[in-house]
């Protein structure tokens, strides 16, 4: 998929050192003044940049770049832009020459939004007055393409900061799907980072692809989705490669053991569940496995307040439950977390024989006719 713009950013940016843009030399007591200063000039001046990217085993290979053109500067051909009315209802626009966008209220061209800034209000031919901007990513989340249910922003966000994804960090994600919690994981651990998503369904997997390209304008140089077994993946790699696991799955307590061969010591595992019993066995899994500290586990729930003059009140909608998040961290190989001193409540513990199939949560299977609607859709836009 081709997005206009997307021009030679790392001719644009200049060449740099290959060993990154700051680097500290190491100092020799006997280096003379000469060899001194031809370091320092060395540290100052540009050089090509000869380090390999990474590619993803779905072909997602990219040049090191930040993208972050694509999120500011006039509006350009390519670009996807949200229209706002008076009303607060959204349109998603794909800026192309020549093209015309047509409503109810009326059609404009996509001319007259190219070359003006963000924040733009243009007319339609019917009177409509539409505010343009760039969409936030959690606009684009709840709008793009979807096989998947998507990770809500308001969950994403809390996984990003409570799991302490970093820039640089070593990351793998089980449950892929639409690519939502990808785009949040990949712009937190930056192109020096690595993301590796694994997903089990090839279907979802080539959504989450074409999301991931769509709201970066490109492949990401730091990504590495996978179809398969996060089990399988997690082997392939030496012990103690990651720095945090994140599992969006129907079972996360069956990879429980994978993420602790996963994990180095003081990694952060983190969960993703949308039931209270999932919750439940998830974090006794955990405290069973006994190389975890004591998991923690809670949700989050978002009520707007509508402010007009005197009238203010809380929102008559809210965002409710999505689902409930589990954080655990790693202990160092052969520790074993201090005895919880709480005593459990009679009966607490009566949970076997539990039916764990997809049914028994009443979770809705996505349709094949479903799939094939959407891949057509992303297929047709490229």
């Amino acid at each position: 998929m081709q997005v206009g713009g997307s021009v030679d950013r790392e001719a644009k940016r200049g060449p740099r050192h290959p060993s990154g843009r700051h680097r500290a030399w190491d100092t020799d007591p006997t280096t003379t003044r000469q060899q001194t200063q031809h370091r320092r000039d060395a540290q100052t001046t540009p050089k090509p940049n000869t380090s390999p990217t990474r590619a993803g085993s779905l072909g997602c290979g990219g040049v090191d770049q930040t993208f972050s053109s694509n999120r500011h500067g006039l509006l350009r051909a390519g670009d996807r832009v949200q229209l706002t009315d008076a009303k607060g209802r959204h349109s998603t626009v794909i800026l192309k020459p020549d093209g015309v966008f047509h409503s109810h209220r009326g059609s404009f061209r996509h001319d007259q939004l190219i070359g003006q800034p963000e924040g733009t209000v243009v007319t339609t031919s019917g009177g409509t007055g539409y505010v343009v901007l760039r969409p936030l990513l959690a606009d684009f989340v709840l709008s793009m393409p979807r096989g998947a249910t998507v990770v809500y922003p308001k969950d994403a966000g809390q996984i990003v900061q409570m799991a302490d994804i970093y820039p640089g960090a070593r990351v793998i994600e089980a449950g892929t799907g639409s690519g939502a919690l990808s785009i949040s994981l990949l712009r937190a651990v930056g192109d020096q980072g690595k993301l590796v998503s694994v997903e089990r369904r090839e279907d979802f997997a080539v959504i989450a692809q074409a999301n991931v390209v769509s709201w970066f304008g490109g492949p990401h140089p730091a990504w590495e989705p996978t179809v398969g077994e996060l089990a399988d993946v997690v082997q392939s790699h030496p012990d103690g490669s990651f720095d945090r696991m994140v599992l969006d799955m129907l079972a996360p307590w069956d990879n429980v053991t994978a993420a602790a061969a996963a994990l180095t010591p003081g990694g952060v595992l983190m969960a993703y569940v949308a039931t209270t019993t999932q919750m439940s066995r998830l974090v006794e899994t955990i405290r069973a496995d006994g190389g975890f500290t004591e998991p923690e586990a809670w949700e989050s729930i978002v009520r707007g307040w509508h402010v007009e003059g005197l009238a203010v009140r809380p929102e008559h909608r809210m965002v409710g439950h999505t689902g409930f998040l589990v954080r655990g961290r790693r202990l160092a190989p052969g520790v074993q977390a201090p005895p919880r001193r709480r005593r459990p409540a009679p009966g607490g513990y009566d949970a076997d024989g539990l039916d764990w199939s997809p049914e028994a949560f009443g979770s809705q299977p996505v349709s094949d006719r479903k799939l094939r609607r959407v891949r057509r859709g992303l297929e047709a836009a490229e």
